[in-house]
């Protein structure tokens, strides 16, 4: 049995006890560990290794994953040390953003399908094929998918809604530069996308009729608006019942520069603050997921998220603390 001193010592640690915290909860292995955490492996496994040395943890190997998960068998004084040091992992800054996290990993295991296509998506490009490319791809999904009412917000010059509209029914682009609806406009009516609509706006309140959209996107246009939670909350009221959300922005980084290279507000942001951004403007069905890194510095990071208006759903969100 391990002395009470010994455990004492190991729940003083914030790392451990943030594992611990999640542990008790549910049962990970060290990669949903990374995930939730944002934490190195070997970080994670020499934490680990110390707190199965104190016969705090448990684990068991399924397949070549081990997964770890906190003992409940233990000694009634390790047990009453235990509680009362996880009554302070709310004190513990991250913790917030590693139960949204929990969540999201849950809710990925339920989701075998998109597990299955994760997996399938990070063995595409690792050897080549004759004609085998994203940007034919991305053409071959353009085709399959139904003609939709779209809103591209902080659309820029259009390069997404003219692809787009070769398929929609109907797309509105939102800038809120003028000289870039301005040259939306004049490519537009260049290449006859008599289906592409440009309009001056802010994300904030984007200038389309409550309720009117099957799709709103937002691909690299968060991390420009001043009011980010709130753009999201305005997509939420353009979009009919049963409406969805697509969100491609950065993962939160700390090249500062981006600010006055590309005009940056935000410097990207957490899978959990974008998870929580969606959950509080009612969005349903919420999914945030790394899906690309850049090979060169600084290694931009890419999350795509989206969330689902229910069907049942008023056309405004409540607003909720």
């Amino acid at each position: 049995m391990v002395s009470t001193l010994k455990s004492l010592r190991i729940l003083a640690d914030p790392t451990r006890l943030r594992l611990i915290s999640l542990l008790q909860q549910e049962e990970l292995s060290v990669n949903e560990l990374q995930t939730i955490t944002h934490m190195g492996q070997s970080r994670i496994s020499t934490h680990l290794g110390l707190m199965q040395e104190s016969e705090l943890l448990v684990s068991r190997r399924d397949g070549k994953r081990i997964f770890y998960r906190l003992n409940t068998d233990l000694p009634h004084n390790t047990l009453d040390l235990l509680k009362l040091a996880l009554s302070g992992a709310d004190e513990i800054p991250e913790t917030r953003a590693d139960a949204t996290n929990l969540r999201r990993i849950i809710e990925k295991r339920q989701n075998q399908a998109q597990l299955y296509f994760d997996q399938v998506a990070g063995r595409f490009d690792r050897s080549y094929g004759p004609g085998r490319s994203w940007q034919a791809f991305g053409h071959f999904l353009l085709k399959i998918i139904p003609p939709l009412r779209i809103a591209d917000l902080g659309s820029g010059e259009g390069l997404l809604s003219e692809l787009l509209a070769l398929r929609a029914k109907h797309v509105i682009a939102v800038d809120n530069s003028p000289k870039m609806v301005e040259f939306g406009k004049k490519k537009a009516s260049e290449n006859k996308l008599n289906n592409l609509e440009f309009r001056l706006g802010d994300l904030a309140n984007p200038p389309i009729e409550p309720g009117s959209v099957d799709l709103a996107i937002l691909s690299q246009a968060l991390h420009h608006t001043e009011t980010p939670q709130l753009a999201i909350q305005s997509a939420y009221k353009i979009l009919r019942p049963g409406g969805r959300i697509i969100l491609l922005d950065l993962l939160r980084h700390d090249f500062a520069e981006a600010k006055k290279l590309y005009g940056d507000l935000w410097l990207g942001f957490d899978e959990s603050e974008l998870h929580n951004w969606l959950e509080q403007a009612a969005f349903s069905d919420i999914d945030v997921s790394r899906v690309a890194k850049e090979l060169d510095p600084p290694h931009f990071q890419t999350l795509l998220a989206s969330g689902t208006k229910a069907l049942d759903a008023p056309s405004k969100p409540e607003t909720r603390a």
